[in-house]
């Protein structure tokens, strides 16, 4: 080859080469650019909302993941909605996004998660592992998805002297928007429930509950005035049910609402698989009432001409819980 060949190919290595590291040096300037505007905005958008009385705060914020993702890191999570008499305090967050893509983030938080309210209403959740997702539009977050692992939550209310526990081996929370509306979908897989200081009354379960907020898209980006709070809120709840195994199954559904007071009212219907082996099982929990229970299912099971499955109408009244809207069979805290 001769000499000026030689020189040209080695030209436009260099060249090449050149152009290489001008594309990288380019790239890196940009991905910290972005990642600064980012903490900027981000933080920015967190303060916005202290004209709703809201405040957000994301310690230690920076953002990670050069050079193909993008993520915001904070030591811990705190929100505090004043005017609702809400707070919750969350531990350290990570989140990603591919840099292609960026409408689509992934995200996880460490525990302990503590939700407290005016109200006297205390909810403090551990888990193994919370990993979520969220997709966003123009607007903001369209639905987001979110799975717990080895949750364990414990609810207490100090105005009503109660105090709940609820485990569970697997946990679903799906939210997405629907116009103005906000749909609510979760599931709890071997879920186990008891009151404070006393055994496992009934077996494991699995949960679903399946609702809409009406006018309540807002919640899921923090846009809603109302913030968190579920006061002053309108829904239908397509399907709440329990499923103890061997068709033992509860499922509710009809409109509900929740006054300004955290009250809940409702109209609903409440349908029961398997009668007598409900009957059992909450006889087996609670001897002391197997007489009322084995009255109750005798007239659930009239209702339906001796068959072991019954339909029954619930009205909740300020939480208080009526069957047939008349018989009081208990009532419900405020929220």
């Amino acid at each position: 080859m001769a000499a000026s060949s030689r020189t040209r190919v080695t030209r436009k290595i260099w060249l090449l080469a050149l152009a290489i590291v001008l594309a990288i040096a380019l790239y890196t300037g940009c991905w910290f650019y972005a990642a600064s505007e980012l903490k900027e905005r981000t933080l920015a958008l967190l303060g916005s909302q202290e004209a709703n009385g809201i405040t957000v705060e994301c310690p230690d914020a920076e953002y990670r993941g050069y050079p193909f993702r993008i993520g915001l890191f904070c030591s811990k999570v705190t929100v505090d909605d004043r005017n609702n008499g809400i707070s919750a305090t969350l531990g350290a967050l990570r989140s990603a996004a591919q840099v292609y893509d960026p409408g689509h983030i992934v995200w996880e938080v460490d525990g302990p998660a503590e939700v407290r309210t005016s109200h006297g209403l205390t909810v403090s959740t551990t888990w193994d592992s919370l990993q979520s997702s969220l997709v966003t539009n123009g607007r903001g977050v369209e639905r987001s998805s979110t799975v717990i692992q080895g949750g364990s939550t414990g609810i207490v209310s100090s105005a009503q002297g109660q105090a709940f526990n609820l485990d569970s081996e697997r946990s679903e929370i799906h939210l997405r928007q629907n116009g103005d509306d906000l749909d609510v979908a979760l599931s709890l897989l071997n879920a186990r429930g008891r009151a404070e200081g006393l055994p496992e009354l009934l077996p494991a379960m699995t949960a679903v509950v399946d609702a809409t907020l009406v006018g309540r898209a807002g919640m899921i980006d923090g846009s809603d005035p109302n913030g968190l709070a579920l006061y002053g809120t309108e829904g239908e709840m397509r399907r709440l049910s329990a499923d103890l195994g061997e068709g033992r199954v509860v499922t509710v559904t009809g409109p509900f609402s929740v006054d300004e007071e955290g009250y809940l009212s409702g109209r609903l219907k409440l349908q029961v698989e398997q009668i007598d082996a409900w009957r059992r099982s909450l006889a087996q929990a609670f001897p002391e009432a197997a007489p009322v229970l084995q009255t109750v299912a005798g007239m659930l099971s009239a209702l339906n001409g001796g068959g072991q499955s019954a339909s029954i109408d619930l009205t909740i009244q300020r939480g208080k819980v009526l069957a047939g809207g008349f018989i009081p069979i208990g009532e419900i805290p405020r929220l």
